[in-house]
């Protein structure tokens, strides 16, 4: 059994598990009772709902679809996961844990019985796999105990309901500014967020193809992490609910509950004790790089779960994932016996006297963990590198300090290689999507966007970077507990979290893609930076003998310093003309400057031990709130300038630009055409973004759930592929300009031959088209009769070559 070391002059145990977890899984941290009953955690886990239904309901979202997604979510996917993870993984964990692990399989195995069942032609065939799995589980001896949880362990009253107000208070932070600007009634639709057109579109191909390709433009194959579209086609199918109630509303409620009751898992697990659960997980819902300026910047990034978990549900559906593969090979990680999977189960009685488990411990387990990592591999892309990450640098401590393979490591790291290998070779293509590995562009770029200038010496583009990376190492000032005792900092968890959580902030710092898609890196491995540091944090804490008053006091403190200093200095990014560009560094040092004098005031009065382990606390509070009151420092500027009723809400210019009738004209478009048909638009450039052209237009494959000649062509692979530093990715032009012209010139010039071409070269059969683009007076309706108007809107079907 591993031991648990005493602080000199206490008289109590640590709850710091010093090498690895308990041998025995089933072994509760501290805290914990055995208990079969979990009813105490049910009626914070009902108020957490509520809160959730209530939010959907307030912004429209129809009774019906909430209960036929709840109802599906429940019984053909959470419960019949459930019984897996109970068959296959055998530990003792809590029902919310059990439940949240079963959510998460059930995603997994959802995602890929959906896949050959829309290969065949049958997508609602995705519902064969629970409908087998309840009649294993009844049908087998082995199986049939699994419907009773097996030993369970039971939180504290406290726990359940800090980890209901968590769910309930990021559904409110983040989903009612996002419900707020993407409504479900059109117009107002179309001014919503900026992607979610784009997440519309590639739900629509998953739910009518497979192999699935870009449905914008022509012949594109989707080198993307696609696996979340598939969940939402396959909930769509089976539950008549549209897809974007289920994209704008429902689809990521169920994920982010069991993301936090995860991380919380995986925080108990790494430090012994339940108390760290609270600062865990406020942390996971702010941590952010701290923004010291009175106006928003993509510069340093902007927070983790809160900032994406509905502008990418693909990143929310990897985390929710990858937070239950990260138990998993953890719990992997620890085992030194072979039962990594828990106690092995006595055996089943029976009529022919006993039967044996039909699963073993290690095998499942195993399988458990090939499943997820698979279903990672097509979740999102950033995942597996940084687990890859983790577990070399478990395997290299091992063998470095124990001279000794570490068989369970090398088993995942082989299984992650190979995902990791397939997911670049073949389901990306090996196309790069725009990433370049050029931090010196990266830090000029950054440099533009803080001092507006783009023509700075070399010195500036280094400050930037260095100011990023200072940012960064707020959320990792609590790191240092560990870094006091080797045993703490060597084991297993700790160097797992970190060397993933280093490997994210890495490729944040070095990569540049032009849509910032390599903030995804840190974003993904913020949670386990968080749980690393809230554990040294309070290691730190403990052995100083800080009370937990005077830490949450240093926390507010220095909250409320660096907000103050944000305000005193009035900077807004970029720099207006005339401000010196060393503006952009003051908040920052005066928040070093005080950190400096508060160092040595504390050390004066109460000690450096104590000093060191308040002020860590400080500068991890600073970093671990950061989207919090990052939020508030910028909100007023937006209020003054837009009116309360309207942050977060489109322009006024792209509001107005959003045509009338495009949503009816779409949708009697998909009830009046088939799968298979291919559709024109004249409509290329985002509504509002004409001049220049921002081609990031995908309402038309997204509405019709039809496949489009050339719309949007922004995000496409060809487009990421061609992108070079200092163009605006945005504006780049389509790759075939000759079939651009012939497209535009059938629809807008009405050309005869045009139209031809369209029909029997591209086998064009449907017309979708923004009259406001064909100008008054139009021929097209002499060649090609209407079959459908609304507002702005027209469908033209071509008439079969004679």
């Amino acid at each position: 059994m591993d031991q648990t070391p005493s602080y000199r002059g206490s008289g109590n145990r640590s709850e710091i598990v010093l090498d690895t977890a308990p041998a025995d899984p089933a072994a509760p941290p501290e805290g914990e009772g055995a208990a079969r009953g979990p009813r105490r955690g049910w009626p914070a886990a009902l108020c957490g709902l509520a809160v959730a239904v209530a939010v959907a309901a307030w912004f429209g979202t129809p009774a019906r679809d909430m209960a036929s997604f709840g109802a599906y979510l429940a019984l053909a996917v959470a419960l019949p996961g459930t019984l897996v993870v109970r068959a296959l993984y055998r530990g003792r964990r809590t029902a919310a844990e059990e439940v949240a692990l079963g959510l998460a399989a059930g995603y997994a195995l959802e995602v890929l019985a959906y896949l050959p069942a829309r290969a065949f032609g049958a997508p609602r065939l995705v519902l064969a796999w629970p409908v087998a799995t309840y009649l294993a589980f009844l049908l087998v001896p082995g199986l049939r105990r699994f419907w009773r949880s097996g030993a369970r362990v039971r939180a504290p009253r406290w726990a359940s309901w800090t980890l209901a107000a968590s769910f309930a208070g990021l559904v409110v932070w983040s989903g009612v500014p996002f419900f707020r600007n993407n409504a479900l009634s059109w117009p107002a639709m179309g001014a919503g967020d900026y992607d979610e057109s784009f997440h519309l579109a590639l739900v629509a191909e998953l739910r009518h193809h497979m192999p699935p390709r870009l449905p914008m433009v022509p012949g594109e194959p989707l080198l993307y992490h696609w696996f979340t579209y598939a969940h939402v086609a396959a909930s769509s199918w089976v539950t008549g609910v549209e897809p974007a109630v289920l994209v704008l509303r429902l689809t990521v409620l169920p994920m982010l509950a069991a993301f936090l009751v995860l991380i919380a898992m995986t925080a108990r697990r790494v430090a012994g004790s339940w108390r760290i659960t609270a600062p865990v997980l406020a942390g996971t819902v702010f941590v952010g790089t701290p923004n010291l300026y009175l106006s928003s910047t993509m510069v340093f990034g902007w927070g983790g779960v809160q900032a994406t978990a509905w502008r990418s549900p693909t990143q929310t559906f990897g985390a929710l994932l990858f937070a239950a593969l990260a138990v998993l090979v953890l719990d992997a990680l620890n085992r030194r016996a072979v039962r990594w999977a828990g106690p092995q189960s006595p055996p089943i009685p029976g009529p022919a006297g006993p039967q044996a488990s039909p699963i073993r411990g290690p095998a499942g387990h195993w399988a458990l963990t090939a499943l997820l990592v698979v279903a990672v591999m097509g979740a999102k892309a950033v995942y597996l590198p940084l687990l890859l990450a983790g577990l070399v640098a478990v395997i290299a401590i091992e063998a470095a300090l124990r001279r000794r393979p570490l068989w369970p490591g090398l088993l995942a790291a082989a299984m992650t290689l190979a995902c990791l290998a397939y997911a670049q070779l073949v389901l990306f293509g090996n196309a790069r999507q725009g990433i370049l590995l050029a931090p010196l562009f990266a830090m000029r770029q950054r440099w533009q966007e803080l001092g507006g200038q783009s023509g700075a010496g070399p010195l500036w583009p280094l400050g930037a970077g260095a100011l990023l990376a200072l940012c960064l190492a707020f959320a990792w000032c609590g790191v240092a507990g560990l870094l006091a005792d080797r045993r703490l900092f060597a084991r297993r968890p700790v160097v797992f979290l970190l060397a993933m959580a280093a490997a994210g902030h890495a490729a944040t710092l070095l990569f540049y893609q032009p849509g910032y898609s390599q903030f995804f890196f840190l974003f993904a491995v913020y949670p386990y930076l968080v749980i690393v540091t809230v554990y040294g944090a309070r290691v730190l804490l403990r052995r100083a003998r800080v009370p937990i008053r005077a830490t949450a006091g240093a926390v507010a403190v220095a909250v409320l310093a660096v907000c103050l200093v944000a305000v005193a200095w009035h900077v807004t990014v970029p720099l207006p003309p005339g401000r010196p560009a060393v503006t952009v560094f003051l908040p920052y040092l005066t928040v070093l400057a005080g950190l400096a004098l508060a160092a040595v005031a504390l050390a004066a009065t109460l000690g450096r031990r104590r000093a060191a382990a308040l002020l860590a606390a400080a500068a991890t509070g600073v970093g671990l709130l950061a989207c919090g009151y990052g939020l508030l420092l910028w909100l007023p500027a937006k209020v003054a300038a837009k009116g309360l009723g309207k942050v977060g809400h489109a322009v006024t210019a792209e509001s107005d630009a959003v045509p009338e009738g495009a949503l009816a004209a779409a949708r009697w478009l998909r009830d009046h055409s088939a799968p298979g048909d291919l559709v024109a638009t004249n409509s290329h450039c985002h509504w509002g973004r004409r001049d220049p052209c921002d081609a990031g237009q995908f309402w038309a494959a997204a509405l019709t759930e039809r496949r489009v000649l050339v719309e949007g062509w922004r995000y496409t692979t060809p487009v990421n592929d061609r992108w070079r530093p200092g163009q605006d990715y945005r504006y780049l032009p389509f790759w075939d300009p000759g079939l651009l012209r012939r497209n535009d010139a059938a629809i807008n010039t009405a050309d005869a031959a045009a139209l031809g071409a369209l029909r029997d070269r591209h086998h064009v059969r449907w017309l979708l088209v923004d009259r406001r683009l064909t100008g008054p007076g139009s021929p097209l309706d002499a060649l090609v009769a209407p079959r459908f108007r609304s507002g702005e809107y027209a469908v033209y079907r071509l008439p079969d070559r004679a």
